[in-house]
């Protein structure tokens, strides 16, 4: 029997009014993401969430702040998503190897956030960012109450 949810975290770094993304296919409408991925067996949500920015990204960070959970039930697999607040601590962006990836990465970018909605993201996301992540560390339900 396969588990009946999934966890995913994933990760908000900022830097000089901009915001990680990576360049994924997330929908029709949305071509980018903001870098994460599944918790694995045996993993804390704190190493999941380094170890897939450094997959993805090249960067070692650290969760700085939960931000929000919330739940994605209309996947094919129920998920619990987990947004975190992060901080680069080291290294350079770069590609992926992509080699065990059925959803391969184009291309890895900090982007304005003012720029978002160019990127697919949802008018209210842009400003959940730009207010400073209001009702951080809480649950909000559907994932879409963040813009997601």
């Amino acid at each position: 029997m396969n588990s009946l949810l999934q966890v995913r975290v994933t990760g908000i770094l900022i830097e000089d009014e901009r915001i990680l993304l990576v360049k994924q296919s997330v929908s029709a409408e949305r071509g980018w993401s903001l870098p994460g991925g599944r918790v694995e067996q045996g993993e804390t949500l704190e190493e999941a969430m380094i170890r897939e920015i450094q997959e993805e990204t090249g960067l070692i960070i650290e969760v700085t702040k939960l931000l929000y959970l919330c739940d994605k039930p209309d996947s094919s697999q129920s998920l619990l998503h987990i947004t975190f607040l992060l901080e680069r601590l080291a290294g350079e962006l770069r590609l992926p190897s992509n080699e065990y990836d059925l959803n391969p990465i184009g291309d890895v970018a900090m982007i304005p956030i003012r720029d978002l909605t160019a990127y697919g993201f949802s008018e209210k996301f842009m400003t959940i960012v730009l207010n400073g992540f209001p009702e951080a560390g809480s649950y909000q339900g559907l994932k879409s109450q963040i813009g997601l």
